[in-house]
């Protein structure tokens, strides 16, 4: 018993011993390798601009003009907020040393905002509310621009005034915009509006590559789901719900359960959509749970779409394009978390102008014959005034996706 113990005492103290020296050795090593990178010869040679804009994609490499060695990878430089950033990496120069290079860039936001208004704008006499607020004013960073109107109106007296809107965001950058206001009369618009057979539309567009479908909610009524098969709707998209406004309280969409139990009842693939009224990433996030939490159970074939559309009182939301970008990213990507897929649901003009680049799957709106919309996309809502056997109720959306 002693003997073991006593080999067991030798056998520890071996290894304590090989710990120690292992332990000396790389210190030794670290030792080494410190004074050959602290020796090395360092040379590399900056582009002279280092101000780069705002939500750009710059590589490293594009900020090198020379190196003596070469870079271990090239990443993406971090565009995504306006300041002084250090830009840290590593390469191994000709000594074939792996050497530590450290330098400085500013971001800039040199982009103006964003005034969403033609040559003129009209509302009827006696309108009292603020112009500043119902004509939309955004800027792709500042999540508050100053925008005012200067120039005399008087919405209680009818007439044409020559104003001026103006936007400041907080990188000094100006927009400025003449209009004239129009005040007048209240007048009749007509509700007519000329409908397209489904049938007509799915023999048209109807490739190899697509599928033909429509995206419903509470407004196409009681829905007959073996008619609409028979029309031919390959898949359908459902509203689940949304927001009452800017923190409002979450709904259902009151026929959300008898759509999702009838088109699956006929064997039609299922997506979603979700209204939402974010004004910030973190909001997004909380939509995007709230709807994991509605769809427990149920299987979504299709992707959960993030449909924000309040650009006529976007500027409540106070809130950049960049910030609405990112609630867009933060709703998709934690509905990825939970194993769904997302998408971005937007109009042409809304994807090409205020939407900054993103990777998103995006379903764009573009009610004409042949869409122009340069981006990639996944579906194409072709109408909101479509005719279809089994819906009686209005019109509905149609919609064609890609292979």
């Amino acid at each position: 018993m002693k003997n073991i113990i006593k080999l067991l005492g030798i056998v520890l103290f071996i290894g304590l011993l090989i710990t120690i020296v292992l332990f000396a050795y790389q210190k030794y090593r670290d030792y080494v390798e410190q004074e050959r990178i602290k020796n090395a010869i360092i040379k590399v040679d900056l582009i002279e601009n280092l101000e780069l804009e705002f939500n750009s994609e710059v590589k490293l490499s594009d900020l090198i003009k020379s190196i003596n060695g070469e870079l271990i990878d090239n990443p993406i430089i971090d565009t995504s907020k306006v300041g002084s950033f250090d830009v840290n990496f590593k390469y191994i120069n000709e000594e074939d040393i792996k050497v530590p290079y450290s330098f400085k860039v500013q971001i800039v936001d040199k982009v103006p905002p964003v005034i969403w208004l033609s040559d003129a704008y009209s509302v009827n006499v006696g309108y009292n509310k603020s112009l500043e607020e119902a004509i939309m004013c955004g800027d792709n960073y500042d999540d508050n621009p100053k925008c005012y109107i200067t120039g005399s109106y008087d919405t209680n007296k009818i007439g044409s005034y020559k104003l001026t809107y103006n936007a400041v965001d907080n990188s000094g950058n100006t927009t400025k915009k003449d209009f004239v206001l129009k005040v007048t009369n209240p007048t009749k618009t007509s509700s007519n509006t000329s409908t397209i057979p489904f049938k007509s539309l799915y023999n048209e567009y109807k490739k190899d590559n697509t599928k033909i479908g429509i995206d419903v909610s509470k407004w196409q009524g009681d829905i007959d789901f073996q008619k609409v098969k028979d029309e031919g709707v390959e898949f359908v998209f459902i509203k689940l719900g949304g927001q009452n406004g800017i923190g409002g309280d979450y709904y259902l969409d009151p026929k959300f359960e008898r759509n999702i139990e009838g088109f699956k009842s006929v064997d039609i693939p299922v997506g979603l959509y979700f209204y939402s009224y974010a004004n910030n990433p973190e909001q997004a996030m909380k939509d995007a749970l709230w709807v994991i939490k509605n769809i427990k159970g149920k299987k979504i074939d299709l992707p959960i779409a993030f449909d924000w559309e309040n650009w006529g009182s976007y500027n409540k939301f106070h809130m950049s394009f960049n910030t609405l970008t990112k609630s867009a990213e933060s709703f998709i990507n934690t509905l990825g978390m939970y194993g769904y897929k997302g998408m971005l649901y937007g109009s042409k003009n809304y994807l090409e102008k205020i939407w900054l680049k993103n990777n998103l799957t995006t379903w764009v709106a573009h009610y004409t014959t042949k869409t122009d919309y340069q981006k990639e996309y996944k579906c194409w809502q072709r109408t909101s005034s479509a005719k279809i056997s089994g819906i009686t109720v209005n019109t509905v959306d149609v919609d064609i996706c890609y292979n």
